[in-house]
């Protein structure tokens, strides 16, 4: 027989135990093998069927996640959502955004150290979705779960468009800005409708997860990783202290999150969509060209660096301000907040713990 909670001992888990020990370990790990996989085998998962399906098409995964993670969201946490959800795209877009098109201002478009303005845009006004819903549904609130919908907003070329856009770039498809939040208010609808189905999908993301995440990595080689030399890492190792650092500083003067605000640094990822980026602005404007090639290059080190620094980051000061392992604390008692906004919190995470308890 088997260890079981009835002799008092726990049940060993040596992958899934190992991983969850490890900060963002569900979403980081898999992301890594699914990277080995792309270098050493690149051909294996398209063999088609299931197994590409499952392996190798990330996408409708993270949808139902997102499908998931929407059912969470009730119209109780509904304000603090969105007021998280401004404060991320403000720090980790737009004003990354406007100090990068600053500097462009000065430099030109070449930018410096090998790293061009392309290069920087497509690395700092983006998220990545999946480390912040891997991080959040362990370590955050709902409210921070429910702020992925700022991934679902700067994730892709749209933002760096848009800065570039002043330029006289192209025009911004509106419509992919809905098509990618389309899966999240559904499921807030859904689950404001049918509170047993919310119930239902709760453990939905942490399921899911490493699969997406595997996906995500079948698309990053290492070795263009690895030719992408200084500079890639340079660029790679500057996003998380930079814009998940201003993304912290929203958190804890915006958002008034006290010792939870270092859960901002997850923010300070780049997403795997934005390996496209370089190529979308240069057809629409030629004179990017010549950044195309090293740009990718150079995102793709700063996907899979972020992704692993981010929560690590996070997690270190989170736990330095003991808050790492008790989603709740720090939110009840937010600095600086008024009386309304305290009791609006409050009675978000007692809507949340109620919610768990009734789970279970």
């Amino acid at each position: 027989m088997t260890a079981s909670t009835t002799s008092g001992t726990r049940l060993r888990s040596p992958i899934y135990g190992t991983l969850d020990r490890i900060p963002g370990g569900l979403m980081v790990v898999p992301l890594l093998l699914g990277a080995v996989v792309c270098t050493i085998a690149p051909g294996l998962l398209q063999i088609g069927s299931f197994t590409t399906a499952l392996f190798a098409t990330p996408m409708p995964l993270m949808a139902l996640v997102i499908f998931a993670t929407g059912m969470q969201i009730t119209p109780r946490s509904i304000g603090p959502v969105a007021g998280t959800t401004g404060a991320i795209l403000l720090a980790k877009s737009l004003v990354p955004g406007l100090i990068v098109v600053a500097l462009g201002s000065v430099v030109g478009i070449q930018g410096i150290l090998g790293i061009s303005i392309l290069a920087m845009l497509a690395t700092f006004d983006n998220s990545n979705g999946g480390v912040w819903i891997a991080f959040t549904g362990k370590y955050g609130t709902r409210t921070d779960r429910g702020a992925y919908v700022a991934s679902a907003v700067n994730d892709g070329p749209f933002f760096t468009m848009l800065f570039i856009g002043a330029a006289g770039l192209g025009s911004i498809p509106l419509e992919a800005f809905a098509a990618a939040i389309i899966p999240l208010l559904l499921g807030i609808v859904v689950g404001n409708i049918d509170h047993r189905w919310t119930e239902v999908m709760r453990s939905v993301p942490s399921i899911v997860i490493p699969f997406f995440a595997f996906g995500l990595g079948s698309s990053i080689d290492l070795g263009a990783v690895l030719t992408g030399g200084v500079t890639g890492i340079l660029l790679g190792l500057v996003v998380t202290p930079f814009t998940g650092g201003l993304t912290y500083l929203a958190y804890r003067f915006l958002l008034r999150r006290g010792k939870r605000s270092g859960i901002g640094f997850v923010a300070g990822t780049t997403a795997g969509n934005s390996l496209a980026t370089p190529a979308i602005v240069a057809a629409a404007d030629p004179r990017f060209e010549p950044f195309v090639g090293v740009a990718t290059v150079q995102i793709a080190t700063a996907v899979l660096i972020s992704s692993i620094t981010a929560p690590l980051i996070a997690a270190w000061v989170l736990r330095r301000n003991g808050t790492l392992n008790d989603p709740e604390a720090g939110d009840g008692d937010v600095e600086g907040a008024t009386a309304a906004e305290r009791e609006q919190v409050a009675e978000a995470d007692e809507a949340e713990v109620d919610s768990d308890a009734g789970a279970r």
